[in-house]
């Protein structure tokens, strides 16, 4: 879990090309900060762990509306969207079909806890229809998912950009470096969705791939968070980015993380964050 949770924080100082689109950067300094990818990335978290392995999609529905709306009105300034936080503040939330990348960018718990890619896909899903019941953020939130659970169980990057292509038709031709100069700061799936692919299979270790998403300027957050999970389901997070990364995490944001590492020890058949 802490793969997307990092990237959002070393990508949050550099949003709105404020990094002038650069690998050589430090990763964490004092303008970092964790966002609102954090924050429901937690509370997917949380939902999912509370629903159980085996939980129906109504129940993920209820525990994630009841999860995201719980941990957006504790922390109320976070970045959302104003759609996303009206939403938030509702008496009765209804999904008001969003193709954000916000569907994407917290859906990493699904990615650890299941054991098949068609299971991690549907729980994917029912994670983002709750707000984002567009078809391209239903689209984005399984392709993140999917990609994790490819790499956790140990499909080459060839396998992955392969399914990718076959499973959710995304233009994966272009480079980092011929999207570079392409790229603005547009908050949709489909297109942060290629950018963070490019940046995952392009990369050769969990910073690699966060320096490419935050290299391509934008919403670097974001894209910092959906590579990095990605890139945390295939090589780890090393121990230096986790020590330094935990620091900017707030107390209730940690335990929760832990309950879900406690939660994915129980299943001796999956590899956990």
């Amino acid at each position: 879990m802490y793969g997307a949770i990092f990237g959002d924080i070393i990508g949050s100082r550099f949003e709105f090309d404020r990094g002038g689109k650069t690998k050589t950067f430090e990763l964490f300094t004092n303008q970092c900060g964790w966002t609102d990818d954090t924050v429901m990335t937690v509370a997917i978290m949380e939902a999912l762990t509370n629903a159980g392995k085996d939980a129906d999609a109504d129940t993920i529905h209820t525990e994630c509306i009841r999860s995201m709306k719980k941990w957006g009105k504790r922390y109320p300034n976070a970045g959302y969207g104003s759609s996303f936080f009206g939403w938030v503040l509702t008496d009765d939330p209804e999904p008001y079909g969003s193709f954000g990348n916000g569907s994407a960018m917290r859906v990493s718990a699904a990615g650890w806890i299941y054991d098949t890619v068609e299971r991690t896909r549907e729980v994917a899903k029912a994670t983002a229809e709750v707000t984002h019941n567009h078809p391209e953020g239903i689209k984005g939130a399984e392709c993140t998912a999917a990609v994790m659970f490819l790499a956790r169980t140990g499909k080459s990057k060839e396998e992955i950009k392969e399914y990718v292509i076959k499973e959710f038709g995304y233009d994966v031709s272009k480079t980092v470096d011929e999207l570079r100069p392409l790229h603005e700061h547009v908050e949709w799936c489909q297109d942060s969705l290629p950018k963070a692919l490019a940046s995952f299979f392009e990369g050769d270790s969990y910073e690699d791939v966060v320096r490419n998403a935050v290299s391509l300027g934008g919403d670097t957050d974001t894209l910092a968070a959906i590579a990095g999970a990605m890139a945390d389901a295939m090589y780890g997070v090393p121990e230096e980015i986790m020590v330094q990364g935990k620091k900017w995490l707030e107390k209730d944001m940690l335990d929760t993380i832990k309950g879900f590492e406690d939660f994915l020890q129980n299943k001796k058949d999956l590899k956990y964050c």
